[in-house]
Formats: C-alpha cells, sequence, structure tokens
C-alpha cells in the first residue's frame, strides 16, 4: 500500500477501503508521508469528497491517533457539549454550572480560540488565578466531587488532525464537509463522553453560512457518531449577528455571571435554556425538554448555578471575587463610545466584520501563537431590531490604546446596517438526531 495509490483512487472519485484510511492515518502519525503528497489527497477529498462510511472511518482513525481520555469513573451517562464558534458565543461559560446544578455531570475539554471565534479556554483565563491546564487526577477529583471541571485540551488528543488541519489551513481545502465533519468529531470521540450535544451556528458570524450548509454538516456529524457508539444531537442555532451584548474575553465572563444570576440578555438566556435542556436529556437527567428547562430555570432562580460557577473557580484556582464583583477583572484602559451614523432600525450586524473587528483589539488571534489581550472587545449597546436615533450611542469599544479604537471603530460601524423594518429569526431553526431532522415550528 503506498500513498500514491489512495491519491489516484480519490483522484478518481472511488471510495478508500478501511484498511487503507488506516494505514494512511498511521503513516501521517509516524511521518513517512511528505506534506506535498498529503496536501494531494487533501485536494482530492475536497473536490470529490468522501462518503459516510469513509468518514466515519476516517474521523476514528484519528481519534484514535493519540489519547483516548477515559470517561468511566463517572457514573452515569456522560455528555459534551461542543460549539463550532461564532462571535460573543460564551455558552459553555453558563451550560456547564447550570447542567451541573441539576445533577449531569459535566467533565468538559475545551479549546482555545483562532480567529475572531472566541475559545471558552481564552475567556476562562481572564479570572485572576485560573488554572485550565490541570491534571488528570484534578480533573477526576473534581468532577466525582463538585460535578465539573473544565480543562484544556491535552497536546495528544488527535494528533492526525492537528496534522490535517496545519495542511488545510494553507492549501485552500478547509470548506470540505467531510473533512470539516472528522476533524470536529475526532476530537470529540477522543474525549471519551457517551452523548455530544453539538450547538451548530450559520450567519454571517459563523464558517457556515446558511442553515441549509450548517445542517448538511450537522448530519454527517451525527452520522460519524452513530457509527461510532455515540449518540449525538445537533442543533442549528442563528449567527447572524453577535450573541449577547459583550464581545471579548473578560466581558464575556461578566455577561456569564449576569446571565447566571437571571440578569443576561434574552437571546445568551434562551440559548443557554435550550442548549443545557438538550444536554439534560441526552444524560438521563430529565425526561424531556420541558422537565429540563424547568429544572435549568429552578437552578438560576435558587442561586445553585452560580455556586457551581463559584466551585468550578475555586477548584482551578481563580479569584471567586470575581463573581460577586466582576468589575475586578482586567479593564481595557481606553473605553470609546460608538455613536450611530443615522436614524432607523438597526437590520443587522454583521458577525464576520464585528470579529475582524475584534482581531484589530487582540481578542482573537490569527495564528496559535499571537498573544490575545484579555480585557479588550465590544459591548452593544442596541443590536439588530433597536430603533436608534442619529448620534445615539450604540456600542463601547473597549481597547488598549486610541489607535486600536479608532481603527476598531471604522470596523464596527461598517458592520451596522439600518432600514425600516427588521425581521427576526429564531436561535434555533432545527435540531438533528438518530430520528432525523426537526425543524423549529417558527423558523419556515
Amino acid at each position: 500500500m503506498n500513498i500514491i495509490q489512495l491519491i489516484e483512487k480519490k483522484r478518481d472519485k472511488k471510495p478508500l477501503t478501511e484498511d487503507e484510511i488506516s494505514w494512511f492515518v498511521a503513516a501521517l502519525c509516524s511521518d513517512k508521508i511528505p506534506d506535498y503528497q498529503v496536501s494531494a489527497l487533501l485536494m482530492a477529498i475536497c473536490i470529490n469528497g468522501m462518503n459516510d462510511d469513509e468518514t466515519a472511518v476516517l474521523t476514528r482513525c484519528m481519534a484514535q491517533s493519540g489519547d483516548m481520555i477515559d470517561m468511566s469513573f463517572i457514573d452515569g451517562v456522560t455528555v459534551d457539549k461542543h460549539s463550532s464558534g461564532g462571535v460573543g458565543d460564551k455558552i459553555s461559560l453558563i451550560c456547564a454550572p447550570m447542567a451541573a446544578a441539576c445533577g449531569l455531570p459535566v467533565a468538559k475539554m475545551s479549546g482555545r480560540g483562532l480567529g475572531f471565534s472566541g475559545g471558552t479556554i481564552d475567556k476562562l483565563e481572564s479570572i485572576p488565578g485560573f488554572r485550565t491546564s490541570i491534571s488528570q487526577e484534578e480533573f477526576r477529583r473534581f468532577v466525582s466531587r463538585d460535578g465539573i471541571a473544565l480543562m484544556s485540551q491535552t497536546k495528544n488528543v488527535a494528533p492526525a488532525d492537528k496534522r490535517l488541519y496545519a495542511l488545510r489551513d494553507v492549501t485552500g481545502t478547509v470548506p470540505s464537509i467531510p473533512l470539516i465533519a472528522s476533524s470536529i468529531m475526532s476530537k470529540k470521540l477522543a474525549c471519551g463522553c457517551d452523548a455530544i450535544v453539538l450547538d451548530v451556528k450559520y450567519g454571517s458570524g459563523a464558517f457556515m453560512k446558511t442553515a441549509e450548509q450548517a445542517v448538511e454538516l450537522a448530519v454527517l456529524m451525527e452520522s460519524i457518531g452513530r457509527k461510532n457508539g455515540r449518540e449525538v444531537t445537533a442543533l442549528i442555532t442563528n449567527m447572524e449577528q453577535p450573541l449577547g451584548n459583550a464581545v471579548g474575553n473578560a466581558l464575556e465572563v461578566k455577561e456569564a455571571i449576569q446571565t447566571l444570576k437571571g440578569e443576561g440578555p434574552a437571546d445568551v438566556t434562551e440559548l443557554s435554556y435550550i442548549i443545557s435542556s438538550f444536554m439534560l436529556t441526552a444524560g438521563k437527567k430529565a425526561p424531556d425538554l420541558h422537565t429540563a428547562r424547568r429544572m435549568l430555570e429552578n437552578s438560576v432562580k435558587s442561586g445553585a448555578a452560580l455556586e457551581k460557577l463559584r466551585r468550578l473557580i475555586s477548584n482551578q484556582g481563580g479569584d471567586t471575587s470575581v463573581i460577586d464583583h466582576p468589575e475586578q477583572l482586567k479593564a481595557a484602559p481606553v473605553i470609546k463610545t460608538v455613536l450611530s451614523p443615522e436614524s432607523g432600525v438597526i437590520t443587522g450586524i454583521n458577525g464576520e466584520i464585528t470579529g475582524n473587528a475584534c482581531l484589530t483589539l487582540k481578542v482573537g488571534r490569527l495564528s496559535k501563537t499571537d498573544e490575545i489581550d484579555h480585557s479588550t472587545g465590544f459591548v452593544l449597546l442596541a443590536k439588530a431590531g433597536n430603533k436608534v436615533e442619529k448620534g445615539q450611542p450604540i456600542a463601547q469599544i473597549h481597547s488598549d490604546s486610541e489607535e486600536a479604537a479608532l481603527s476598531a471603530e471604522k470596523q464596527l460601524l461598517s458592520a451596522y446596517t439600518f432600514g425600516q423594518e427588521y425581521a427576526p429569526k429564531p436561535l434555533l431553526a432545527a435540531y438533528i438526531d438518530k430520528e432525523g431532522i426537526h425543524y423549529d415550528k417558527n423558523s419556515h
């Protein structure tokens, strides 16, 4: 068996066998295939695709190329939650303590952000002292004792994916549904949970620009999970404008704390309840979504969810005083108010443009070695659907310098559109499980 045969098969639109895929991943991890031949195979896959069985096998082999995390120390059904990422997406910071307060053990490995899609680990590290690099022993102890722990992914989780992604990023082969699905799901399989709840976002602030593209990706990921013995539910959610009001690491931690106190923005609160409800039903902690929703609402009203966040921060070395005094989180030295350039109804805030403006403020990173600034970002004072007058404050820019604030202001203003009417779309467009696609009754 050799790599040229595999390249020729995919060039000629023929499926690869399980043995061929297994050989390829093993050879990839042992550096027996040069980058130019791996890139040729990736391009052939990008152009001609892979069938569901090929993709499922590739995903399993990539997952097994490194550490397979053992979650057997947790009693019952273990649930992982993953978001495809978006501007202002701080939902994991809210869902984890809410679900844990309802009895679902949350043992989550999260990643850092790349591009404008902020990572949960970056947000947590804006809390003074918070340790995301904890040992496996600590991870197990915190989950067993307190039902919650969030840690950064180990370096040897799905190493085959790391090599493939690095090449996809520089060879124009990122937008391949089978390669995207196998990249995401290989890490989810390696993390060892029984059930997976995926938040697949679509819109200007997401990688998938349309709901149809998001459904295609979600259907494939559900199939991959099922073929590998996992229960997968994939939610298709709206990211046509930033989620919530805060965009930026420390700013989003503040908004997450507000939400757990019952004082968060409506869209963040609603989506947190939706995703957490699916987590509770997947973990057999609630018989249905309606019951799960009531349990979660009670966890917020009683303060139990907030206490789980406090326990999480305490266990992992963070300063718990930020819960009662979020103003103690690092603040940017420059705060610039953005004024509306015209009167009317805000009809949109382009998520991609807003995300790129974040990079100007060092909220995110363009390469994995970039340093980020935890204090910078935006606070949106008016969003799509709000009527504003010319000269009215519509946003605040939190920056480390006047120069960066001015540059970010120009970018942010270009993200806003104005008109006379706004027709909102539902947060949840559909969800996919083993029974098929279920469309939200309000989405069509």
